[in-house]
Formats: structure tokens, sequence, C-alpha cells
């Protein structure tokens, strides 16, 4: 492993250095992660996809664990390269779990994550070439963090350090210091903050207030220290403090452990708490965290046991097995793990009632029923949005036959002549041109049982429909219009296209047709559409339809230094000497079409009374159905003569380049062998095989004569040498 391939490298933690929570990390803590890899993200911030900016690599060193960072080509990764790149950040800082420590000495544990931070809380954790979690506040990030602010901090009263994993702590490497074997109790928050009472439930479950709880001893017997009165005005989260603690102390032991020293009537406290919150929160979480500080203070009634049945009542009492499960163990850790999750710990406790011995088994039953969001389906189907605008782009007459005539000016014997005194003057001599088209009718037709349209109260169904015919109809005819419905000649479904002609396939008197190699790049189409632009000779100036796909190509031009030839679709529309560009992906259908340049105000779209749009609905007794029918008559052409110019490519045989592979290590670059395709590197053709780059290289393939690549094909690639 070397720094050269990474992009930065340095210290994720060093052994030996206090860090700001009081943690040190030992030698050796995670000797056994030599070479892993593991994700590298921003402020331990894993909740979105983008928020994981690449990976790292650690390497196990006498004096810490170093890591070599690789950043993702995402906008994320470029990002965070750039501010790693100009200095702007250069902590680093380790999520781990499954720890270890004996007393504020960690001395093992499983890092899952390098984290880039502001600021980190190991001094020595930073990036040395152009990384456990815990950050400046002391915060232990671990697999179940609990800030402050959450529901369940509120009823405990402090952060708690979690260690989930498969091994036990030694109780005797637990706790060090003698100051922090102070007992833990839940403290009152009397106005005077002198005396303390716990609520107790006696074995047999009657509640009693009158035991006075234990005393605590200060572990800071200074007199001048802050105490842990409420301040007026101060946020209820900070006021909730247990009397013996300081936050070093609390952390020297796990929830887990705290739980498990509880006697049963400490247990019977929070149990109760918790569920008398749930209850007074009434389905609130906002309130849900003041409910569980109002009963902590007041000392309510311990009548009964959310996780239990009563003893007075005469339930049974399942303690072992609903402790054990429910709130002991991993299952403890879980729960609350899923609370800072969901943000909720009401949330997260429903989640586990199922797989438990309480609650409501298959509770998702009295769930309400799933509503549509929307009144109507959303529609998987082409985009349609050129639709409206060849419909509206045509002209329309109140004829359904359409007639055209023209006179060709353009032979010799129209021209006008020189007069030679003596001489008998000739004749103009000018061609009458003719073309009639008549109508046809497209329909769509559906049907409905009535029982189902009864049944369906959701949405209205019969609406629904109607749209949906009523949109494909209109896609169907401009379609007919651009390229021909596609259908064979002898499909009884065809639309006539002595009916509805094409612009595509029209006449070259009234569409010239523009033919171009198949082998030709992005850039020659452009040329070849801007020099065939003089045969238009239609009405103003033409829009471009097109793909999606060849538009793609066009504008991802770009010049030699890289930088894009077209920045916008106006920019390109302005080169081609069109007034715009209108995608239509039907055309999706037709690959030999590039492009077709028409002002559809040249083209006629005819029908008499009666023969425009209608729809039909009838009722069929017998079969208790509703049918409907939407159908048109009417007919389409151009009516100018050279009003359009189609552009097609000549297919041949159409191939995919496949990328050649590099070898970084070695710099050898493999250009592959594909038939049709030719590569060539800086503009000169080369053979398929291994080559030893020497510097940077960008490599394009092109087809070769008679093979033609799909549109919004890669056909170009940059490799970068680095010695």
């Amino acid at each position: 492993m070397t720094a050269e391939v990474a992009d930065f490298s340095g210290y994720a933690t060093k052994n030996g250095l206090l860090c700001a929570d009081g943690l040190t990390i030992n030698h050796g803590a995670f000797k056994d992660q030599d070479r892993t890899r593991v994700p590298l993200v921003w402020q331990h911030q894993h909740g979105e996809v983008d928020q994981v900016l690449g990976h790292g690599i650690l390497e196990n060193r006498p004096d810490g664990t170093y890591v070599y960072g690789f950043f993702n080509d995402s906008p994320s990764g470029r990002v965070a390269k750039e501010l790693v790149v100009h200095g702007d950040v250069n902590a680093l800082s380790i999520f781990a779990n499954k720890l270890r420590k004996a007393g504020k000495n960690v001395v093992h544990g499983v890092i899952r994550e390098v984290s880039l931070v502001l600021a980190g809380a190991n001094p020595g954790a930073r990036i040395d070439t152009v990384n456990l979690a815990h950050g400046e506040d002391g915060t232990e990030m671990l697999e179940a963090e609990i800030t402050t602010g959450d529901s369940f901090d509120l009823v405990f009263g402090e952060k708690y350090e979690l260690v989930h994993g498969d091994a036990e702590v030694d109780k005797d490497d637990e706790v060090t210091d003698p100051k922090a074997e102070a007992e833990v109790e839940v403290d009152s928050t009397s106005d005077d903050n002198t005396n303390t009472d716990e609520v107790i439930v006696d074995p047999a479950g009657t509640p009693s207030t009158e035991v006075p709880g234990p005393t605590v001893t200060d572990p800071n017997p200074n007199p001048d220290a802050p105490q842990n009165d409420p301040i007026p005005g101060e946020d209820p989260n900070d006021n909730i403090q247990h009397a013996n603690t300081e936050g070093a102390v609390m952390a020297e032991k796990t929830i887990k452990d705290v739980y498990d020293a509880f006697t049963e009537e400490q247990k019977n406290v929070v149990h109760f708490m918790i569920g008398e919150a749930l209850d007074e929160a009434d389905g609130d979480d906002d309130n849900l965290a003041q409910s569980a500080v109002d009963i902590y203070k007041e000392g309510f009634d311990m009548g009964r046991n959310v996780f239990q049945d009563n003893a007075t009542t005469g339930g049974s009492n399942t303690t072992d097995t609903l402790m054990h499960d429910a709130f002991s163990g991993d299952n403890l850790v879980n729960i609350i793990s899923e609370a800072k999750k969901l943000g909720s710990f009401r949330d997260a406790f429903l989640a586990h009632a199922e797989s438990t011995d309480y609650g409501i088994e298959n509770i998702d039953i009295l769930f309400p029923d799933a509503r549509l969001v929307n009144q109507s389906p959303d529609i998987i189907g082409r985009r349609t949005e050129w639709v409206a605008n060849v419909l509206a782009s045509t002209k329309h007459s109140p004829f359904s036959r359409i007639k055209s005539t023209a006179a060709d000016i353009t032979a010799d014997e129209a021209r006008a002549k020189g007069y030679v005194k003596g001489t008998r003057k000739k004749d103009e001599v000018i061609k009458l041109l003719k073309r009639v088209t008549t109508p046809g009718t497209i329909y769509k037709k559906q049907k409905l049982d009535r029982d189902d349209i009864v049944d369906i109260t959701d949405l209205d169904v019969v609406a629904f429909l109607k749209a949906e015919m009523r949109l494909m109809l209109d896609e169907e005819l401009a379609r007919a219009i651009l390229i021909g419905d596609g259908r064979e000649s002898d499909d009884e479904d065809k639309i006539d296209e002595d009916h509805i002609r094409p612009i595509a396939t029209d006449d070259d008197m009234y569409a010239h047709q523009l033919t171009i190699a198949s082998n030709l790049d992005a850039k020659g189409v452009i040329e070849s559409i801007i020099r065939a632009r003089k045969y238009y000779k239609g009405t103003g100036t033409p829009t471009l339809y097109t793909t999606d796909d060849v538009l793609t190509d066009l504008i991802l031009l770009e010049d030699k230094v890289g930088r894009p030839l077209y920045a916008t679709e106006a920019e390109l529309a302005a080169k081609l000497r069109v007034a715009k560009i209108v995608t239509v992906e039907v055309m999706d259908s037709a690959p030999e079409i590039i492009g077709i340049l028409v002002n559809l105000a040249d083209y006629t779209i005819g029908a008499d009374q009666g023969g425009n749009v209608s729809m039909f609905d009838d009722f069929d007794i017998d079969f208790n159905q509703y049918k409907y029918l939407i159908e048109t008559r009417v007919s389409g052409a151009l009516t100018k003569p050279k009003s359009a110019v189609v552009v097609k490519r000549v297919l041949g045989t159409v191939v995919t380049p496949n990328q050649p592979s590099y070898n970084s290590a070695t710099h050898v670059l493999t250009i592959p062998n594909i038939e049709g395709v030719q590569y060539s590197v800086e503009g000169v053709n080369v053979n398929a095989g291994n080559r030893t780059l020497t510097e940077s290289e960008t490599v394009e393939a092109s087809p070769k004569t008679g093979y033609s690549f799909p549109a919004n094909t890669i056909t170009n690639w940059d490799y970068t040498f680095t010695a």
C-alpha cells in the first residue's frame, strides 16, 4: 500500500493520546484491521447515500491506525476532495463498536467507518499527506447513539455509552476511579435539592412514597462547583440530571450494566415512568419527553407496570421473560438504536412489539387502509409533450379532402428570355403539379363491465379511461404525421399513408431527403444539417424534431480543451438555424431518422363537420357492459413543396464499442478488437492490442465504413498517466 495512489492519507487515530472525551486508545486496539477497507463519510453521517464520500484502507502502525483515503467520483465525493485539497478540512475521526475498555483506556474495538470532521477528539487524527468515533464534544458515536433531546435521554437523564459486542466487559475493568463507584439513583429534583425521595413498589405491588432515598456522596466535593439545580429559562433537557453524576462517571458504565445493577424496585420505577409518559403523551412525540419529566418530578402512584400485568389485579407476572426479551441485554440496545433512527422511543418500541410477548400481535390489522395519493393512477408511458406541439402547430382545414397545386418555375423553359430583333418570341412553359389527399379514420375502443364501475369507488374509472383513450389517439395521429405509425403495410390496423402522409417518407417534391454516411460523427451530423438547410423552402424558420439520444450526442460536443461547444439547447438550435429543438420519443422506433426540419404550418389536417375527434359510449344489456369509442376522420399532408428536410442515416451494421482497459500499475492500455470499430489515440488510428502509456492520453472509437453506433453511445475515454 502506498500513499501515491490514494487521494489523501493520515492517522485515523493515534495511540496514547488523551482525547477530548477523556478516553485513550491503547496500542494495538485495532491491530486486527490492518488493510481493512471501510467507508469514508462526512461528520459520521450515513443516513443518506450521498453522505458516503468513498472508502479508506486502514494500516496498523506502532503509534496508531493510519488510513489511505479514496474519494468517489460523485458530487459529494468531488466536493469533499476539493475541501481536503484546499486544506479547508484536515481532521479525521473513527466510528468503532464492539469496544473493550479498561477504565478510560480502549484496549480493543472494530472500526466501522472513517469520517472527515471539522474538529476531532483525538489530537493526532489528522491528514498528513495531499481520519472509537467521538467528536470534540465527547459524545461517543456507537451503534446505538443517544444524544440530549431524544425521549429516552429525558427518562434516564444522561447520555450513556452503549457497548454492543460479542464479549462482555469485565466488571473489574469497568471502573478504576474510586470516585466512579458512586451509587446510581433517580433524582426527584426537589426545589432545595437537598433530599431525594425514591418511589418503591414492594413485592406485593403496594405503592409507597414514604421511604427516603439513599443519599449520594458528591464525586466532586468542591463547594464552588456548579450544582444540578434547574435554571429558570433553560431547556428542560439540561435540568434532568442524576444528583450523583458527572459526565465522566456515567461514561464508565453501559446502559446494560446500569440496568442489570438495578433492584427490582428501581426497575419498576423505570418501567412505570415510560408507561405513564407514553399514556400522557397521547400519541404526540413532542409531549413524550416532557411527560416523562413531569412523572419523574411528581412521583406518581405506582399502581401498574406497563410491561407486566399488575399483581393486584390477578394478572400473571411475566417479569423475567419481558425484562429479558424487551429491555435487557442486546434487545435493549436494539430498541434504543432504533429510537435514534426513528426519532421516537414510542415508534421504536412498537416496531419491536410483534416479536415479543407484549403488545398486539399482527397490529397492522388495525391500521387504516391505504389510500390513493392521486385521484387516478399514474400512467406509465412515453413522454407526450411533443404531441401537443405537433397537433397545435399544424394548419387545420374544414374540408377533409385536401388538394394542393404548385407551379414549377425552376425549369429553363420558365425563365425570362432575351429578344433578338427579327426573331420569333418563345412562349413560357410552366409545369403545374397537383396532389389530392383523402380522409381516413383513426379510432380507439374500450369496454368496462358495469359491476366493475360500481365497485370501484376510489376513482372515477370512466373518466380515467376516456382520458387515456384521448391521449393515445392524439399520440397516434401525431406519430402518423411525423414518421408514420410503423405498422407493416399489410397490417389491417395500419393508418393508410395515402390519408395521413408521413413527413419522413413523403415525396422528395415536398420533403427533401438527405442521407448521410453511417459512420458520420456528431460534428459531421451538425455540418450536414446546416449544409442541407438550403433545400428548405417552407414558411419561416423550421423546428427540428429529433430523439433525445441524438440531441445528447450533439449537445455533448466539446472543443479540444474539454469545454462544451453548446452550453444550452438554444445555442445548438441557433447553430442549426432552427427555431427550436423538440424531442420525440416515438422516433426511437425509426433509428435511421436523425431529424426532421419542418414548420408544421405547412402541414394541413382536414376534417369535415362531424369528422373531428368524437367520443361515443353505449350499454350492452346482454353482457352488462359499457363500451366506449373515440375516433376521428381526417386527412393530412404537406401542402407546400420543399417545406421539410428529412435527415437520415445509412444504418449499415450496428455495433457497440467497448472501453479499453487500463492497468495503472503497469501503465498498460489494452485496445479491444471489435469488428467494425476503429480506435484512435490522440487522433491517430491504432490497432488492437497492448500499448504502454508514457503520458496521459485520450482514446476515441469510431465506426468503420458500413458500420454505425447506436445514438448516445460513449465513444471517448481519458486515461491519466501517473509516474
